[in-house]
């Protein structure tokens, strides 16, 4: 068989194999070095091997998403998730529709320390559903908006995939984290437009929530400052070039532990708590990127990305029409597959062409991560969907489905905006000091 054609078998394996449900990083080690070795040889194949080993385990870049992961971790044991939660509510919550974009709201907050979709959905989750349930929210508001909420977690930085991506197409991570801050802003705004429209029409989804004084407003506030503050010297670090990425990760980690001792909310049992879910989250990403390394190296040798840019850039339809095929191509594959594998199988075959399209790498990395967004509820996988579901046991599935579709469609809205405006996401990356 030839490379081209050996690529192609490796990939529908791929596919199926992810489908299966087995472990992502066994499949693609798996699939990429059996490729390798077949198209070059088994001391080629046990050498790649080696190399991917070495370098997915030694790739400095990495070391800011344990530090980051940590991060959230301390911050939510801190209580800076309900402080956050409270003082958004206080604001808005008297609004009809008020308690839903609060939630919104302290998500996109909360993203700003966690930089994970599946920990913003389930400690916010824990937060804002129980007060939107007693105030007789719609439930299928209630929990779609969570869901959707949960998923700015990847897209406000700090951003596991953002890191995830960069390290596949050797971009600075520092760019991809600044880039991702105002369409993360435009969108939790989109979300509170979509809540808004949904009480419009249908006022007995979203009753009324409790008022408060402006006084007790501007005392909500002060549960905010610390998010505020940590991500002000971690961002603003990045953004002026006075930190490397992962030099303000650990400076966050440490403040998210600091602010943790403030508050004494924190015990012991909390702290053991964070280092494990910490190397958990870690180990699990490391190996990913180990079997990513694997994977590239196959492709590399069957030709594929390069062949599919050249394929690409030779038609003569508008290049738009390749991006509207691409989101096309990944809200099928989300319908069946996780976001890290979704990454593994398309950036290394597709960003190559949409570099050669002319497309800007840095905010096609926004755009991923926004599809990955939709990813993440889009039935039946639905990631968070499912942790929402393990947060309101007693609602059904085909109502929290039913919830998130007004906030698909604002992901799809924002990509529209994004590809008619893609300053949105450029601005502030071209205008760092570095």
């Amino acid at each position: 068989m030839s490379p081209l054609t050996t690529g192609i078998l490796g990939i529908a394996l791929l596919f199926l194999l992810f489908a299966s449900g087995m472990p992502i990083a066994f499949v693609m080690t798996l699939v990429g070095w059996l490729g390798y070795v077949y198209l070059s040889s088994l001391d080629g194949g046990l050498n790649i091997l080696g190399i991917s080993f070495y370098a997915g385990g030694t790739t400095y870049t990495l070391s800011v998403i344990p530090l980051f992961v940590l991060m959230g971790q301390f911050a939510s044991h801190a209580g800076l998730s309900h402080q956050l939660y409270w003082a958004v509510e206080r604001w808005l919550g008297h609004r009809r529709g008020g308690l839903a974009m609060a939630t919104v709201g302290a998500c996109a907050g909360f993203a700003a320390i966690s930089g994970s979709s599946v920990a913003t959905a389930a400690t916010m989750g824990t937060v804002a559903l129980p007060e939107m349930k007693k105030y007789r929210y719609g439930m299928s508001l209630a929990t779609g908006t969570v869901a959707a909420g949960g998923t700015l977690g990847i897209l406000i930085p700090p951003s596991a995939p953002l890191v995830f991506y960069a390290i596949l197409t050797e971009l600075s991570v520092g760019k991809l984290f600044i880039a991702g801050i105002l369409p993360g802003i435009m969108l939790a705004a989109l979300f509170m437009l979509a809540i808004n429209i949904q009480v419009r029409l249908n006022p007995e989804l979203a009753p009324r929530g409790p008022g408060a004084t402006f006084k007790e407003r501007i005392n909500a506030l002060k549960g905010v400052w610390g998010i505020l503050v940590l991500f002000l010297i971690v961002m603003g670090g990045i953004y002026t070039g006075v930190f490397t990425p992962t030099e303000a990760a650990g400076i966050g980690a440490f403040g998210a532990f600091v602010f943790s001792l403030y508050t004494r909310k924190m015990a012991w049992h909390h702290f053991v708590a964070s280092l494990r879910m910490t190397g958990q989250t870690t180990g699990m990403i490391f190996i990913i990127v180990i079997g990513a390394y694997v994977f590239g190296y196959f492709l590399a040798v069957t030709r594929i990305p390069f062949e599919l840019a050249d394929y690409m850039s030779g038609l003569e339809v508008s290049r738009y029409i390749i991006l509207a095929g691409v989101v096309l191509i990944y809200t099928i594959l989300g319908m069946f597959l996780d976001g890290w594998a979704i990454m593994v199988l398309t950036i290394p075959i597709i960003h190559p062409m949409m570099v050669d399209l002319g497309f800007d790498p840095i905010w096609f990395g926004v755009m991923v991560v926004i599809m990955l967004e939709m990813a993440l509820i889009t039935p039946p996988v639905g990631v968070n969907v499912f942790i929402i579901k393990g947060v309101a046991k007693d609602v059904p599935m085909y109502t929290i489905f039913r919830g998130i579709w007004p906030f698909w469609i604002a992901m799809l809205v924002s990509l529209i905006i994004l590809s008619i405006l893609p300053q949105i996401a450029l601005f502030l990356p071209n205008t760092m000091k570095v």
